[in-house]
């Protein structure tokens, strides 16, 4: 496998720490050992998170292809937006975010607050349109990155997730790499590998970055989006074609793609009472926050998972927590009470 041949523009401390859940791992029967590996504190980038860690990819083609405007796309409160703005401002470079209906929530200051709040303190031209959830290509994403053109600028088009962009998928192939050398100064190796799945692109470079050590399957997707269908073909998509350009010189097959669609609902956005009981309770044992988008349907997974004994015993499960707490801000009224 073949990584070093592609540029990459560090935006990230360095390696994310992996730290043990030894509170939650005890509280749910001490018969699996649960960890987190912390991808929410990866950058000083405005609270980075998984996107960051693409973006290190992506970057190198927008500086040499002389870009000057970012552009890119994803609901109100998108963390890939938020990210987007800060790696624009770190660069110097122009910032155009397309923030669309994505989730069916209504609160006063949802539009206000959190992520979208931090892309407009960045400098970002934040333009909300009414549009409703699609991890495809989107027409206001194409009339953004035409209103650059006409302006004379040159957009540098980066879509939702970053997971349409060929390059998508390096930074969790990287993921990978990077557990395994924690795993060898630790003196262990994870069973399971838990993560947050919506646009695909970072269970798809997990999955290639693992199959390199046989645990293509052991990466279990908690899908959030609520439309599985469409994010299992877009991770087997971007899987395989990942696979074939870092050479991974073995097929991604259809078995490795592991997708967990029990926790996605009610909708994309919209937390379940399991979503919010995972958030609190993994709050309280750790001090770790998770959000109702995405991080608290992954940890409602895999806290279900223990419990209902899907792990083997002593199993070593490390949780990716890929950010995103920020959009807790917008959910504001759900956790009047605490």
């Amino acid at each position: 496998m073949n990584l070093d041949r592609f540029p990459r523009y560090p935006l990230t401390f360095g390696p994310s720490p992996i730290q043990p859940l030894k509170r939650l791992s005890a509280h749910l029967g001490g018969k699996v050992e649960l960890y987190a590996k912390r991808e929410d504190c990866n950058s000083g980038l405005a609270f980075g998170g998984n996107k960051t860690r693409k973006l290190e990819y992506l970057i190198p083609q927008a500086l040499e292809q002389g870009c000057d405007t970012l552009v890119s796309i994803g609901g109100i409160q998108s963390n890939q937006t938020r990210q987007v703005a800060a790696v624009a401002a770190h660069l110097g470079l122009k910032c155009v975010l397309v923030q669309e209906n994505w989730v069916n929530y209504h609160d006063a200051v949802y539009d206000r607050v959190g992520n979208i709040e931090m892309s407009r303190i960045l400098g970002a031209d934040v333009r909300l349109v009414p549009d409703g959830f699609d991890i495809g290509i989107r027409p206001s994403w194409e009339d953004a990155l035409e209103s650059v053109r006409r302006a004379g600028g040159k957009p540098f088009p980066i879509p939702a997730g970053c997971s349409e962009h060929p390059l998508g998928g390096l930074g969790f192939v990287r993921f990978a790499e990077e557990v395994r050398e924690q795993e060898a100064q630790m003196g262990m190796r994870f069973d399971y590998i838990v993560v947050c799945s919506v646009t695909g692109s970072t269970q798809a470079g997990m999955v290639v970055g693992f199959a390199k050590d046989g645990r293509a399957d052991r990466v279990i997707g908690i899908d959030a989006s609520a439309k599985p269908a469409q994010t299992r073909d877009q991770i087997a998509r971007i899987a395989r074609h990942t696979a074939e350009i870092v050479e991974l010189g073995k097929p991604v097959r259809d078995h490795d793609i592991v997708l967990d669609t029990r926790y996605g609902g009610p909708e994309y956005g919209l937390p379940n009472d399991g979503t919010l009981e995972a958030i609190r309770l993994c709050a309280r044992l750790e001090g770790m926050l998770t959000d109702p988008v995405y991080e608290g349907k992954s940890m409602q997974g895999m806290i279900d998972k223990v419990r209902l004994g899907e792990f083997p015993e002593g199993s070593k499960v490390l949780y990716a927590h890929l950010g995103g707490v920020p959009a807790l801000n917008a959910y504001s009224f759900l956790f009047r009470d605490g």
